[in-house]
């Protein structure tokens, strides 16, 4: 029997500082995410971030949280039985971080007789700290607990023409009626060399104005080419004119490089340059969370009020878009029949 298994990034228990400071132990541990050795990753994570970053984190989480949970999971759990109505195979939902795991994920298809699962991140684009370390953890676990259990999984599908066509359609519905000057496309950022440890061909990823741009083998598995390739196809697809749309990279922490031009810089200059109305959209997730319903709608638009902005429109990630429901159930209802397709 088969089933698929849809897996998110995730969410602390609550917005309370010791279930923040959980969650951000095991997140950021992950040496996918803080690729450093252990014994420096350790005293990074364990000696300062969580020690000083849960209680502003948790503050952050306050703001956005619902009656019903984490937004993220709410949704999560909402595209989940939305998908499961337009497929006949078991769906289960889980998170690569958190308590929703992925093992749990797992058991539960397996005990309703499942022996072949499809796993699909909910990304985009590929990146080592999302899409690699869920397959990394799914195969690990598959090895311990589930033996006798067969995972296909999901590639990104960034450049997929029906995902490309869902997104910016969605884009084009919440801007509709909305007289905007620019629109950024704001991805989640990732250290510059997480880029050059992902490049294949170990030579073609120099993060110049050129590489992400020119033909390689390297591009299957390069964030930023797939970042700029998402807003290229979504900007095609629109007709957007050159100076009226670029991308942009939130949330870095620490002090090494990260892929620029950063967000919030991006939008103190949209601002300080006297653009008045913009919209920004955030591609590298599927659901809104954290970094979209707290870091841009709320802190960004702060910082393009005090530019001198005027209207600032945050558009909402997929979430539970019948299309993007569909897209997924597609794939899926595909994957039964034919096997995994690109």
């Amino acid at each position: 029997m088969k089933g698929a298994l849809l897996v998110n990034l995730g969410s602390p228990d609550s917005p309370e500082p010791k279930d923040v400071k959980k969650y951000l132990g095991e997140f950021l541990m992950d040496e996918r995410v803080i690729d450093i050795p252990l014994v420096a990753r350790t005293a990074l994570v364990k000696g300062i971030i969580l020690n000083t970053r849960p209680k502003a984190s948790a503050a952050a989480y306050k703001k956005i949280w619902w009656d019903e949970g984490s937004p993220l999971i709410v949704l999560s759990e909402r595209l989940k039985d939305k998908v499961q109505e337009e497929t006949n195979l078991p769906v289960a939902l889980a998170m690569r971080y958190g308590s929703m795991t992925i093992k749990k994920g797992l058991q539960e298809l397996v005990d309703k007789g499942c022996d072949e699962v499809f796993l699909i991140p909910l990304y985009p684009q590929f990146a080592m700290a999302t899409t690699e370390t869920i397959l990394v953890l799914a195969e690990e676990l598959r090895e311990e607990f589930f033996p006798n259990l067969k995972i296909d999984s999901l590639p990104p599908f960034y450049n997929n023409p029906d995902y490309i066509s869902i997104l910016a359609n969605s884009i084009k519905s919440e801007l509709k009626g909305k007289d905007y000057e620019y629109l950024l496309f704001s991805y989640h950022g990732v250290p510059e060399r997480h880029i050059k440890k992902s490049d294949v061909t170990q030579s073609h990823c120099k993060i110049d104005g050129s590489c992400c741009a020119t033909p390689s083998k390297a591009h299957e598995f390069c964030y930023r080419h797939q970042c700029l390739e998402v807003t290229r196809l979504v900007a095609e697809y629109l007709e957007l004119k050159p100076d009226t749309y670029s991308t942009s990279f939130q949330s870095r922490l620490g002090f090494d490089p990260w892929l620029q031009p950063y967000t919030d810089r991006t939008i103190e200059r949209l601002g300080k340059k006297g653009i008045k109305t913009m919209a920004i959209a955030t591609p590298a997730f599927v659901s809104d969370c954290l970094e979209t319903l707290e870091e841009i709608a709320m802190e960004g638009e702060e910082i393009f009020h005090e530019m001198g902005g005027k209207e600032f429109t945050t558009i909402p990630c997929l979430n539970t878009n019948k299309d993007w429901v569909t897209f997924l159930a597609n794939k899926i209802n595909n994957w039964s029949k034919n096997g995994v397709e690109a």
